[in-house]
């Protein structure tokens, strides 16, 4: 994972200026916002002791057109201010040449959020959903490589609607993307 992203270091907006920008589903965004909880004093107290740490940064890779955006990214801002990470968000249609970069199975999937040291080396990646949802998009993408068969929309809307089912409706889901984050911080 030895990428070097100090051309992009400084190059995003403030997550502030993600969501006062944007133009599709800020509603929805702001509501996922708000009803994030720390349910896990565990997991609060390990995000809260990174704020010792200056070295990391977190640089995420989004548009607001997108569900999972709408759904995951909320969650990471709220755990990257617990943890006091300077976060940046890069609109992937003016990113193009970032996110081609990190492409998941081939294809440009986002939120892709990014940990770095303050000289831009990367350290850790997640996303795009968290694993459980993501395992229904790889089953997806395996059984189905031919996007011109007769049934290739309906399956994709059959593992839409099992990739929402396993969100679920409330905010259980959160506490598994600060789970993965986590995991992928305390490498760092």
């Amino acid at each position: 994972m030895s990428r070097q992203l100090a051309d992009k270091v400084n190059q995003g907006i403030l997550p502030r200026q993600f969501m006062d920008g944007m133009t599709k589903n800020q509603e929805a965004f702001a509501s996922w916002h708000e009803k994030f909880r720390w349910n896990d004093a565990g997991l609060e107290e390990f995000y809260e002791s990174l704020n010792n740490r200056d070295d990391l940064r977190c640089m995420i890779i989004a548009a607001d057109w997108c569900g999972d955006v709408v759904r995951n990214v909320p969650v990471v801002f709220q755990a990257m201010e617990k943890a006091g990470i300077p976060t940046e968000v890069f609109i992937m249609e003016e990113h193009l040449d970032f996110i081609d970069q990190f492409l998941t199975m081939g294809g440009r999937s986002i939120p892709v959020v990014l940990i770095t040291d303050t000289g831009g080396h990367l350290l850790a990646q997640w996303g795009p959903r968290p694993k459980h949802v993501q395992e229904v998009m790889i089953e997806f993408k395996q059984r189905n490589t031919d996007r011109e068969a007769a049934d290739y929309q309906d399956n994709l809307a059959a593992a839409r609607k099992e990739m929402m089912a396993r969100y679920g409706e409330d905010t259980g889901y959160q506490t598994v993307i600060l789970k993965e984050l986590r995991d992928l911080l305390s490498r760092v």
